[in-house]
């Protein structure tokens, strides 16, 4: 594989309006493409929006009638996939010719998903990851995936799979997702600490892998004037920094985090490097030892609803 140029986007979604948002993500994508990216990705709910701050009314015991009015909003502004929304995205990919990946609030009959899309340069949509355990109080607004959303890639960049904020900590999720060979490991997020650093450098030694990490840089003035934020900052105020990152196989920078701004992050990757760090560290390979420890991952989806049909009766015979 020949070495390309790979890109992090870090902007701000328009809150809870996805057919804006999704205009947003074709000129940044456009951008990207213009430094001769081939691989672009959004972060974690940039699609959909990441509601910073919000507690939509809940206590332990009740939920207020505002609440239930925002997750509404919410409710509204998230996407269906497929659908509209993720054929536009498709449509946004194959004018750049580039591999996507975003992450979207994806709407299933009455719940809500942080989701990440995979698109193909001819605009496919080629799968989804869903997050497995979302953080703290985003478990009020978002359901649990199962894994039957554990996807991971062929490309002729190299494999490509995603791993959304907070699942990164989980080590038997990154060791699922280094058993499926992910050379180019998404990492969309809405941590913008300094510690998630640490993190996505581990990550890239640990699997041996690229990793690409996209965090929204937002603003009080990218939410609507009566979204609720504690302590009622200006519209300037920065309510996410951003923090966006590539880090090679050998936990090398190759594209410094980026704070308090907008931005397009780029890099060059050369795919060789993964085996060169497999060399003396393969994580599922040679320094394993399934003889004492081993992972069992359950891929099939969990319905709360299965029904068994009832025979026909005739169905299948011959005449």
């Amino acid at each position: 594989m020949a070495p390309f140029i790979a890109a992090v986007v870090q902007t701000a979604s328009v809150a809870f309006d996805p057919g804006r948002t999704v205009g947003k993500l074709a000129d940044w994508t456009a951008e990207a493409a213009s430094k001769g990216a081939k691989l672009v990705v959004f972060p974690e709910a940039f699609v959909g929006g990441y509601p910073k701050g919000l507690d939509f009314g809940a206590r332990v015991g009740s939920r207020t009638t505002s609440g239930r009015d925002w997750f509404r909003i919410y409710y509204e502004g998230a996407i269906d996939v497929p659908g509209e929304h993720v054929a536009r995205i498709g449509e946004v990919a194959a004018a750049s010719g580039v591999h996507l990946v975003t992450g979207v609030i994806e709407r299933d009959q009455g719940t809500l998903y942080c989701t990440v899309l995979f698109f193909a340069p001819d605009g496919a949509l080629l799968g989804k990851h869903r997050k497995l355990m979302p953080t703290a109080a985003e478990r009020l607004i978002w359901g649990f995936g199962d894994g039957s959303t554990l996807p991971a890639f062929d490309s002729p960049l190299g494999r490509i799979g995603a791993v959304i904020c907070w699942e990164n900590y989980m080590p038997m999720l990154r060791m699922a997702m280094y058993a499926k060979g992910v050379t180019l490991y998404c990492a969309p997020t809405a941590d913008d600490r300094e510690t998630w650093l640490a993190t996505m450098r581990h990550i890239a030694l640990e699997g041996r892998c690229f990793v690409l990490s996209a965090c929204q840089f937002t603003r009080r003035r990218d939410y609507p004037a009566d979204y609720p934020v504690d302590g009622d900052p200006a519209a300037d105020a920065i309510l996410m920094r951003g923090g966006s990152c590539i880090v090679g196989p050998l936990g090398q920078m190759l594209a410094e985090r980026c704070f308090d701004a907008e931005a397009v992050l780029t890099a060059e990757i050369d795919p060789g490097e993964v085996a060169r760090g497999k060399y003396d560290f393969d994580v599922v390979g040679h320094y394993a030892r399934p003889d004492v420890f081993q992972l069992t991952v359950n891929e099939q989806p969990q319905a709360a609803v299965r029904v068994n049909r009832p025979a026909v009766i005739g169905a299948g015979t011959e005449s």
